[in-house]
């Protein structure tokens, strides 16, 4: 292959996360992995210290190289594989806990880093601080809070905003299980009301959709009933009837393989035997609790329907095990490939 047809590499943005939590480990693990750096630039957008306590924590040598974040250089884009973006200024208050927690601070460090990542998407491509993805560390949706970002449940919905999506959905990949969510953060008794037969067709559409950007034809999706076996015929509520029939109804007719209204307890299971492709969740733990027991440590969240990539671990904060070394990197690693992958020559699911 000519010099000219190598394809340059992508830059990735990592936002740390809260840097209380597991994320400064899991990053630091993940990337540690020399064959991995090798294949893009990384651009981490977090804090020194809590990466280098990371790093000797995991006796891993420091690999890579710290700049202020509002370093104007351009040329320090492109001359490192791995860049720590360094919030200096927030050193002193976000490491000042005496132990991992919610804390506002937190949310102010993790809010920033996203917030600067998602604006590096946005930059022309042919920017030196352009990045061609997101690979968002965990966050703490109550550290968000106390920081006053209260508009903001979680990263789904900042990300939506600040690219003014019309919609999108937290879709779930591992090697088990693919998931997607007709609601996301929002209180289980809240989920009846929110929902509605366009939220469901949207789901279904967004899911069929990325099957397709990663290589799937003609997906086979199972879409889950909100109640006790469905509904049982209206005998356990009416929203299987009322809502996601409709909405499955729809789909068909627009060529799209939805079948269902399926019970919740049984359709994981014939998913993860290969029966289906995409499992259609009607709330959050719904469609979580089997992907986080089959694929843990495997499992990546994908933000879909936005104009740029954005991957994630499939887990939170852990701030009980945060700074003792016992984090497994999996899910961040397996975010990062995924993040590569759609960045590809052939990118997916934007």
């Amino acid at each position: 292959m000519s010099v000219s047809a190598v394809q340059p590499k992508p830059t990735i943005a990592i936002s740390m996360g809260d840097p209380l939590g597991i994320g400064p480990e899991i990053i630091v693990k993940s990337l540690a992995d020399e064959s991995l750096r090798r294949r893009a630039r990384f651009h981490i957008r977090g804090l020194s210290t809590a990466l280098g306590v990371a790093a000797r924590s995991a006796n891993i040598t420091p690999f890579w190289h710290g700049v202020p974040h509002d370093a104007p250089d351009a040329g320090l884009a492109t001359r490192h594989d791995v860049l720590l973006l360094d919030y200096s200024e927030l050193e002193g208050t976000a490491g000042s806990t005496p132990a991992p927690g919610p804390t506002r601070p937190g949310g102010v460090a993790s809010f920033g880093f996203v917030v600067d990542s998602i604006g590096a998407t946005q930059r022309p491509p042919a920017d030196p601080w352009h990045a061609d993805a997101i690979v968002t560390g965990p966050i703490s949706k109550t550290s968000w809070r106390l920081a006053g970002h209260t508009q903001f449940p979680g990263h789904t919905e900042l990300l939506a905003a600040r690219f003014a999506a019309p919609r999108t959905a937290m879709l779930f990949i591992g090697p088990h299980l693919r998931v997607i969510l007709a609601t996301i953060h929002i209180p289980l008794m809240a989920v009846r009301e929110a929902l509605s037969a366009a939220k469901v067709l949207d789901a279904i559409e967004l899911g069929h959709l990325a099957c397709q950007r990663l290589g799937i034809g003609s997906a086979r999706i199972a879409v889950c009933g909100l109640n006790p076996h469905a509904g049982e015929g209206g005998l356990m509520g009416d929203d299987e009837t009322r809502l996601i029939s409709p909405a499955i109804a729809q789909a068909r007719a627009r060529s799209i393989d939805a079948r269902g209204p399926f019970p919740a307890d049984t359709v994981f299971l014939a998913a993860a035997a290969g029966q289906y492709d995409l499992v259609v969740a009607m709330y959050h733990d719904q469609g979580l609790i089997p992907v986080k027991l089959l694929d843990r440590n495997e499992a990546v969240n994908v933000t879909v329907g936005l104009p740029t990539i954005r991957t994630s671990p499939a887990h939170g904060t852990a701030f009980d095990i945060a700074g003792q070394n016992r984090a497994d990197a999996g899910s961040m690693r397996a975010a990062i490939e995924l993040a590569l992958r759609m960045a590809g020559p052939a990118p997916m699911l934007r």
